[in-house]
């Protein structure tokens, strides 16, 4: 069945062959003598890295949970299963998963593919680092069990690998004990971007750490920001509102966005206005620890339903890029001012602080990595190629998961592993035979 499919950011669009097998078996089926096919699951990676070249092969059937064991906290699932399924279900035991990015409606082969990371990375590292072992199927329908001592050249080549290592059918993954659902959450003020960095490299004691940032804020303002500090709650920590939901309140159904919102509707003013009052009440909690829920702490967006209909029918993009943390102090100030200049921030601009790397094309590296999310509209890609040469030039590079619209030479600039990656694919006869318009477009 030939469909047209995009990612989050519904840029680009592409029409490909959609295949939705219900089993591992018949995946092996259906992909026998594909070429340019490439896995995808829940659709949330925001360009076209889950577009197959000429296929596209959902595995949302893969979606059964194997085996848990309370002892270790080591869970086995297929594939296509949740996050949001596996919190649901682990959570009311006392387990929460080692490392979540900012939604829970991913998959856990998404999660691997792209080597997620979460407010934790500068102390835990990335989702790859928290899995065990890997039920790895090549395109000739070969299965191979991947771990660190068993193919562990594939095995750390699909940590990060973006699908092109194989179709992940299954995996081990941690979680950790925790007593409650809460988040001892504290808030602080950064009048200036220098003082987000400085804030952010002081906290890496904390659990978690991440800073919302102001984009379009400029002159003695320019990067303003509220640094978000996290712990674990113990049940002890529990007030008593809190007790009777020890794992957090209760879902609530939460607005959502019906229809492409006018192009208009958002604009500098409208950003603007909404920075200016998110800035101001998050100032005004600064200061002692609160209670907030996980949903709120972890995935504050996921409370409004297709909220990327927000950005009108052209859709969005995410720009996230991560730099050395010795270059950083120069080059935030320049891009943010870049940026404020030309008045295309969103209300979502994040600034973290990365550890060590992981895969051989993971994205994080130690340094600071700033997401934002930019309305297509003309004249935007040209303005974030212009981005993308100060970005290598600082020894920095680009989230393969959210990226839409780089080039070859920028993505070749960025990932030192480049080489030993397309070496391992070769060997193991990958090359057109897995192929996603994004690894198309960047030369895999």
């Amino acid at each position: 069945m030939s469909v047209e499919l995009s990612g989050w950011g519904r840029y680009p669009v592409a029409a490909t062959d959609l295949l939705q097998p219900a089993s591992a078996q018949a995946a092996a089926a259906m992909v026998a003598g594909r070429t340019g096919a490439i896995a995808r699951g829940n659709g949330r990676a925001y360009g076209d890295a889950a577009i197959g070249e000429e296929t596209t092969v959902s595995l949302l059937g893969l979606g059964r949970m194997r085996a848990f064991d309370p002892a270790t906290g080591w869970l086995t699932v297929e594939a296509g299963v949740t996050l949001a399924e596996i919190v649901a279900a682990f959570l009311p035991r006392g387990f929460f998963p080692a490392v979540v990015p900012g939604t829970q409606f991913v998959t856990v082969g998404g999660m691997i593919a792209a080597d997620v990371h979460g407010k934790n990375h500068h102390r835990d590292g990335g989702f790859g680092d928290h899995v065990a072992a890997l039920d790895l199927m090549l395109p000739d329908g070969t299965r191979l069990s991947c771990s660190r001592e068993q193919n562990a050249e594939l095995f750390h080549a699909t940590i990060g690998g973006m699908g092109l290592t194989g179709y992940i059918l299954a995996a081990t993954i941690r979680l950790i004990p925790v007593e409650t659902g809460w988040i001892r959450q504290r808030t602080l003020v950064a009048e200036t971007v220098a003082d987000t960095v400085r804030l952010l490299d002081a906290a890496q004691d904390a659990t978690y750490s991440v800073a919302w940032i102001d984009g379009l804020a400029r002159g003695a303002a320019l990067g303003r920001s509220l640094v978000y500090l996290g712990e674990h709650a113990t049940r002890a920590a529990l007030g008593g509102a809190q007790v009777p939901y020890r794992f957090g309140p209760a879902a609530k159904a939460g607005p959502g966005v019906p229809f492409d919102l006018p192009a208009l509707t958002l604009n500098r003013l409208s950003v603007a206005a909404f920075n200016e009052a998110y800035f101001r009440l998050g100032a005004a909690k600064a200061g002692p620890e609160r209670l907030v829920g996980w949903r709120p702490y972890f995935f504050p967006l996921d409370g409004v339903a297709d909220w990327n209909r927000i950005y009108g029918r052209n859709g969005f993009v995410q720009y996230q890029f991560v730099l050395p943390a010795a270059r950083s102090a120069d080059l935030l100030p320049d891009l943010l001012d870049r940026i404020a200049q030309r008045g295309s921030a969103s209300f979502l601009a994040v600034l973290k602080r990365l550890g060590r790397g992981g895969g051989l094309l993971s994205f994080p590296f130690e340094g600071h990595t700033l997401a934002l999310d930019m309305k297509m509209e003309p004249g935007l890609l040209a303005f974030l190629a212009e981005c993308d040469r100060l970005v290598a030039a600082a020894g920095g590079r680009l989230y393969l998961a959210k990226d839409a619209r780089q080039t070859r030479s920028t993505f070749e600039a960025g990932y030192p592993g480049l080489a030993r990656f397309r070496d391992i694919r070769r060997r193991y006869g990958l090359e057109g035979r897995l192929a996603s318009r994004l690894s198309r477009r960047i030369g895999l």
